[in-house]
Formats: structure tokens, C-alpha cells, sequence
């Protein structure tokens, strides 16, 4: 008798335990969650309306002597709240979005690029948009999935708002030891000391597109010299990255849209 309660004792404990690890990950998913959110925040809405305040602040100070500067000023205003939107509408889209991706990755970017090429007013020199995708594709991780489009999604959206590029290019790797992610321009490129200046200051999504690669096991890097364009690049080991154990490929897949306006 002294045997069975000693086994019951020890049973309620192992599931007492069993209890409080599941309450420590479920609490743990929801404290990252908010601060997911807290980030995304931060990144988007709260620096776009910073950076309107600014904007309008300095037109009421260019008036009523300044006009055409205001004018400018106000009009450049009009385009941060434009932007202001989109990411607005990206961060409720990410926050309402499934765990598991209805879509492949390279869809998502695909998609995204085509929608930024369709937006383009440069009619002298339109932007080509071309994705490349080595070996392959595997399921990735449904939040790992979300955190690598939403960084290839900004950095896309700063080629296609600053780089003033004619070639802008995503290149995904499925390795057996690392899934490997690159956006590059042909465009004006940065200059080193503005760069680390904008990663610092949060500028241009650089320091957030850095933190989301840290907080999924990755590695990112961003090359870019003036006149020489610019590249950004993400390395995730494999074991981090895949549902699955990869096979090797040397498939290559293409995507490629140009504007036609």
C-alpha cells in the first residue's frame, strides 16, 4: 500500500511539472508575442508619425515667408503618410496572418515585389524585379516563415523607395547547412557612415530587419558601397530553419516581372 501512494505521489508530481513547463511556454510564446508586437510597432507606426511631425512642424515654420518650401515640405509629408499606411496595414495583416503560411515563401516575396514593381512611376527607366531560389524549397518553420518575409519584405521596400535601381534581386538558398536569404540593387548604394548611422537610429527598418534575424537564430549582414548598390544578406543554420532534413539540389526556379508603365 505504502509502495502505491509513493507511485501515486510521484505521478501527481511528474504531472505537476508536466503543468507548470506547458504554463512557462505558453506564457513565454504570449511575452514574445508582445513584444513582437511591441517591435513592429515601434518600427512602422510609431516612427512614420514621428517623422510627420517633423515634417509638419517644419512647413508651419516655413510659413506664411516660405511658401514654395512649405509647399515641398507638406507634399513630402503626404508621401510619409502614404507609407505610414502600408506599413500600418502590413502590421495589422502580420498580427491577423495564420501560423502556418497558406502560401511558399517565394510566393510571398514574389507576390510583394510584383505589387511594388506595379507602383512604380518611373517610366524612363522601369525597375525589374527577379527572384532566384537555389536548390529545394523546403517548409520552413510557420513563425520563422513569417519573421524571414517580414524582413525581406522591408528590405524590398527600401530598394524599391531609395535605392533608385533598375535591378533589384532576391536570391534564396536551400542548403543541407544553412537556408540563405539576399536582396540586392544596382541602385546608388550607402554610404558607410550613414549606414551605421541609420542602423543605430532605427532608420530604414536596418536595425529591426537585425533584431528579428537575432531573435530567429540568424545572421545578418548588409553590404553596400555608394555608386556600388547595395545587398542585404540572412543566414539561418538548417537545423533552425526546416520542418525537415533537406536532400541536396541544384534546381534553379526564376521569377521575373517588369514594370510597364
Amino acid at each position: 500500500m505504502a509502495a502505491f501512494l509513493m507511485m501515486l505521489w510521484a505521478l501527481y508530481q511528474l504531472r505537476l511539472r508536466q503543468v507548470a513547463h506547458q504554463f512557462n511556454i505558453t506564457l513565454e510564446a504570449r511575452v514574445n508575442e508582445r513584444t513582437r508586437i511591441a517591435r513592429d510597432l515601434h518600427d512602422t507606426l510609431l516612427q512614420s508619425f514621428q517623422g510627420l511631425t517633423l515634417h509638419f512642424q517644419r512647413a508651419r515654420n516655413l510659413l506664411p515667408d516660405r511658401t514654395a518650401e512649405a509647399i515641398e515640405t507638406l507634399d513630402a509629408a503626404l508621401d510619409g503618410a502614404e507609407e505610414a499606411i502600408v506599413e500600418g496595414r502590413d502590421a495589422i495583416h502580420d498580427l491577423r496572418s495564420p501560423t502556418t503560411a497558406a502560401k511558399s515563401l517565394a510566393e510571398e516575396i514574389s507576390l510583394f515585389g510584383e505589387e511594388l514593381v506595379s507602383k512604380g512611376t518611373n517610366t524612363i527607366k522601369p525597375v525589374e524585379f527577379r527572384i532566384v531560389v537555389e536548390g529545394s524549397a523546403r517548409s520552413m518553420r510557420p513563425n520563422l516563415h513569417t519573421e524571414v518575409f517580414r524582413i525581406a519584405r522591408e528590405a524590398l521596400r527600401n530598394a524599391f523607395s531609395h535605392s533608385q535601381g533598375q535591378l533589384i534581386e532576391t536570391e534564396m538558398a536551400y542548403t543541407e547547412s544553412l537556408f540563405r536569404l539576399r536582396i540586392r540593387d544596382d541602385g546608388k548604394g550607402i554610404d558607410p557612415g550613414e549606414r551605421v548611422r541609420a542602423e543605430k537610429t532605427g532608420h530604414s527598418g536596418l536595425r529591426g530587419m537585425r533584431e528579428r534575424a537575432e531573435l530567429v537564430g540568424g545572421e545578418f549582414e548588409v553590404w553596400s558601397e555608394p555608386g556600388a548598390g547595395t545587398e542585404i544578406e540572412l543566414r539561418i543554420p538548417a537545423s533552425i530553419a526546416y520542418e525537415t532534413v533537406i536532400a541536396p539540389s541544384r534546381s534553379r526556379q526564376f521569377w521575373r516581372r517588369k514594370s510597364n508603365q
